[in-house]
């Protein structure tokens, strides 16, 4: 697996070698051993996830707060999505910056998002399967959200408005100015 860090440098790519061959192929899409070596820290993932959409559908921008804030590394198994990751680390001199990668099912890349950043994506095909791991357990209270849409973060989707699906949770989300922080 190479891993590399991204331009918000704790957002790591990570792209699993794949043997190939006419029969299909053969990928190891998780190594904790490589991984913590690459990091220089240990990870303890508890949950996996798994989510499927259609065309169009936005799912975020999420995340929990501390002491439930979570590491995800997600990845795409049908389809294609653009991931986005938003940097809430008010001391950071990345805070409000983002980072958009597609995702999918062929460049199998995956995104390792650390604590302290939301979290979502769109689907760019008919529909998409992402699987997920996180180092903390889902808590419902401690679940924000900032909108997709909030002009200061400048995301390109790269769908037109009118194709973006969102949730009714997902169309009221506040503002970054608006939301507790890191």
């Amino acid at each position: 697996m190479n891993f590399t860090r991204l331009e918000i440098p704790d957002v790591i790519l990570c792209e699993p070698k794949t043997l190939s061959d006419d029969r299909g192929y053969f990928s190891e899409t998780f190594r904790q051993d490589k991984l913590e070596e690459f990091l220089g820290f240990s990870i303890n993932f508890c949950q996996e996830n798994e989510s499927k959409s259609s065309y169009g559908v936005l799912r975020g921008l999420h995340y929990q707060t501390n002491p439930y804030a979570q590491t995800k590394l997600v990845r795409v198994l049908q389809g294609t999505v653009l991931d986005v990751s938003v940097d809430l680390r008010k001391d950071s001199h990345t805070f409000g910056k983002h980072i958009a990668i597609e995702l999918s099912e062929e460049n199998k890349k995956q995104i390792l998002i650390p604590s302290g950043f939301a979290h979502g994506f769109i689907v760019l095909t008919k529909e998409a399967v992402l699987a997920y791991k996180v180092d903390n357990y889902y808590h419902q209270v401690s679940e924000r959200g900032i909108a997709y849409d909030d002009k200061s973060l400048a995301i390109d989707w790269k769908l037109k408005p009118e194709d973006i699906k969102v949730s009714a949770k997902d169309s009221n989300q506040v503002l970054l100015k608006n939301t507790d922080l890191f």
